[in-house]
């Protein structure tokens, strides 16, 4: 399939019509901004029913409106389609919405109007023109990921007549940015020989005459190949054994093999010439190691505690380095990806967390015990993409869950010990002028270190601190604390739902009542999308945003492929607020929460003992003596709260849960946001080649911004210059390619910072004329 391809069936479905309805005598296929007119060539090729509005030129079925008309109405035999062939009538520069705006609409366009009503159009589904990128990136177009800068769109236009005949599989599962879609139109030999190898019979149906003589005349003078006779096999042997100019070949495979699928099939197929060829490109050895592997994980859950995380840590030793070969890139590897967290998981789930009062093993948490809980997510993730979830949550549960039962249960042991001293630890969230207040509903505190490594990454300042949730730590009990209402709330003697009341009504909590009373207090309670500055009369603001408990409790483990969506999503709402006009936005949360592949271990706790019952808590009735811990109610001391030990369920099979005493439950973060230096910036405007010297032009704020050209833009030791170049005056840096082998070959123009990170890139071949 290719983008041609899917335009094709695209089109045809949009001409579906149901049992009793006339089909449209026209497709309509409106493009205000011609975004798609550089594909129109190729597509007349393929669809003979294609029509374009345009100078009169019937040889090019191309014509004004009325000329259209006549195709529609088959008034025009020798150029009208046949009967039973709906025309696909492409109106460049023609928004649908002129159409639709009969009154408004263009004297020359509306005799196309009443073709909306017999006819059908083109179109996404909420009614707007399909343009190239929406096509490109939307579920019901093609779904790839493809970034949304300038540059990119920039470049897909460039690059749209070739991209039309490129395979989607070789796009897909990957982020797609300008470089790749520049690569498309640059002349590449390499390229095309990689294209060839990887599907010769694909390659060849997309050459005219021209192109394919032209690749056979290149393949025998560079790389003593005839792809007319010879075997791709016998490129691949040249490849998996390298020397000379397939070192290049092999670095340009590793750089996107996804664009080259078929090359790993042959690299499988061929056999090594010699018993010490280079192991990271035999797929054949990836894939055997792969296997030993998952047998070794299976025998580690079997382990006892310690020796399963030595284990782990020896097998990252020992596989580690796979992650590097290009057979991970294409997704082979994922035991060997999953072992990197799952390593780290191993190291840090040997001692629990430990302290002598409750406040040092606070500080161990917020200081380095959630990196436990981040590493288990993180292998959880990887395993959920890559379908190894089954043994990755295994071993996951063999290693996490002794460290996190011996943390709960030493927590506990210092909570028990003096029942009021947790109580009094927790805070509640005050409300202050100028600031909005995001309430996040399950940020666990590790989570919250990830946004903010994400939000620093935008350019802005961020400080990550810390409280304590009420008891117990569900949401009718905690939301209320991290609201600048809580001063005013108090509980009664029953506490079946755990939520408190307002002391001053007797009123119980709801999200309407909280609302109501914030806007009393002088706060601007702003909606999911809403994006009002801050006003004078207003002592600061309150957004509620994300829905990380409920992904956990509908989805357990599955929550963990989903982290980071869900923080992206919170640092795109702050980035909003604060581009409203917020000078500061503070991250606040109810409660954490546990996550336990395989499900919490089950606790008994009879129900006639308690007068309700959660998977983490439960209230007890009046005098009863129950056999778990027992804590006082964060609203009403009198009131006493059961809560299994360690990190027990009352419910059997319950993976995510929270409501009980253990750190991740009631250490919970707050984020103060605001407003840092302008971001690093830079842009290059314009590469020329003279020669094996190129002149690059750079527009950037960066302070001792460097130029480079590389053959990997991510890997410096790719570098082909004589020297790397500072910019100079006028934003401009030239820098020469030493040697001439490069010469045709294709390589990155980059622009690094003082630090050496890469802040812009442009494709480019070396030495290819003005």
């Amino acid at each position: 399939m290719t983008l041609l391809d899917a335009l094709r069936e695209s089109l045809a479905a949009a001409l579906g019509c149901p049992d009793g309805v006339a089909p449209p005598v026209a497709l309509l296929w409106t493009d205000a901004d011609g975004q798609w007119r550089p594909l129109i060539p190729t597509l007349r090729d393929a669809l003979p029913q294609l029509y374009t509005l345009g100078p009169y030129d019937p040889t090019a079925r191309t014509g004004p409106v009325i000329w259209l008309k006549c195709i529609v109405d088959r008034t025009l035999p020798d150029v009208s389609p046949p009967e039973d062939v709906v025309p696909i009538l492409y109106l460049p520069g023609v928004d649908r919405q002129q159409l639709r705006a009969v009154g408004e609409c263009p004297e020359m366009l509306q005799p196309l109007v009443e073709l909306q009503y017999r006819g059908a159009v083109w179109h996404q589904r909420n009614g707007r023109d399909w343009t190239v990128m929406a096509f490109l990136t939307s579920e019901h177009g093609l779904g790839l990921d493809v970034s949304s800068d300038r540059a990119t769109r920039e470049a897909i236009q460039r690059a749209l007549p070739l991209l039309a005949q490129e395979p989607l599989a070789a796009l897909q599962g990957r982020r797609l940015e300008a470089e790749d879609f520049d690569r498309l139109a640059i002349g590449d030999p390499v390229r095309d020989l990689l294209s060839w190898m990887s599907d010769p019979e694909g390659f060849r149906a997309r050459c005219d005459a021209g192109r394919w003589e032209t690749f056979c005349n290149v393949a025998m003078r560079e790389f003593d190949l005839n792809p007319e006779v010879d075997d791709p096999s016998i490129a691949a042997q040249s490849l998996r054994e390298g020397g000379g100019k397939w070192e290049s070949v092999w670095q340009r495979f590793c750089e996107a093999p996804r664009l080259y699928r078929g090359i790993s099939t042959l690299l499988a197929e061929t056999k090594p010439e010699t018993l010490f060829g280079a192991a990271g490109r035999d797929p054949k050895r990836n894939t055997e190691r792969e296997t030993a592997l998952r047998h070794e994980l299976e025998h580690a859950v079997e382990l006892p505690h310690h020796e399963a995380c030595d284990r782990v840590v020896a097998l990252e030793q020992e596989h580690g380095e796979r992650r590097g070969w290009v057979w991970a890139e294409l997704g082979e590897s994922p035991l060997a990806l999953a072992l990197e967290p799952l390593a780290r998981l191993a190291r840090l789930a040997r001692s629990p967390l430990g302290g002598a009062t409750l406040e040092a093993v606070i500080e161990a948490y917020v200081t380095d015990g959630w990196r436990c809980d981040r590493a288990a997510l993180e292998a959880l993730a990887l395993a959920t993409v890559s379908g190894e979830l089954n043994l990755v949550a295994r071993v996951v549960r063999a290693l996490y869950q002794p460290w996190l039962d011996k943390s709960a249960q030493h927590f506990q042991s210092l909570a028990g010990s003096d029942s009021d001293r947790l109580r009094q630890l927790a805070t509640g969230v005050q409300a202050e002028p100028e600031t909005c207040l995001l309430f996040a509903d399950g940020l666990r505190f590790d989570v919250a270190g990830l946004l903010q490594e994400r939000l620093e990454t935008r350019g802005l300042c961020v400080k990550l601190g810390h409280r304590i949730a009420p008891l117990p730590t569900v949401t009718p009990t905690a939301k209320p604390m991290a609201s600048p209402v809580h001063g005013a709330l108090s509980g009664e003697i029953t506490a079946d739902d755990f939520t408190p009341s307002f002391s001053a009504t007797g009123q119980r909590v709801t999200v309407q009542r909280l609302r109501e009373h914030l806007t009393r207090a002088g706060i601007a309670v702003l909606e999911p999308g809403d994006c009002r500055p801050p006003a004078q009369n207003h002592d600061g603001g309150w957004l509620e945003f994300g829905q990380l408990d409920r992904l956990g409790h509908s989805t357990g483990t599955r929550l963990a492929s989903q982290i980071e969506t869900e923080v992206e999503n919170i640092a795109d709402r702050i980035d909003a607020i604060l581009e409203a006009g917020w000078p500061r936005v503070k991250v606040v949360t109810d409660h954490g929460w546990l996550l336990l592949p395989g499900g919490l271990p089950k606790v008994d706790l009879p129900h006639y003992l308690v007068a309700t019952r959660w998977t983490r808590c439960a209230t007890v009735k009046g005098n009863s003596t129950v056999s778990v811990p027992v804590y006082p109610w964060h609203w009403n001391p009198h009131v006493r709260i059961a809560s299994p030990p360690g990190v027990g369920s009352f419910v059997a099979g319950t993976e995510y849960s929270h409501g009980g005493v253990s750190p991740q439950e009631c250490i919970v973060p707050e984020l103060v946001v605001e407003r840092g230096a302008e971001p690093v910036r830079a842009q290059i405007a314009d590469v020329r080649w003279r020669g094996m010297r190129c002149r690059v032009t750079v527009a950037t704020n960066a302070p001792s911004a460097r130029v480079d050209i590389r053959l990997n833009w991510r890997k410096s030791e790719t570098s082909i210059v004589a020297s790397i170049k500072d910019i100079g005056a006028g934003g401009e840096a030239s820098l020469a390619v030493a040697d001439d082998r490069y010469e045709g070959a294709g390589a990155t123009v980059v622009v690094l910072d003082a630090a050496g990170n890469v802040l812009a890139r442009q494709a480019t071949t070396v030495g290819e004329a003005l």
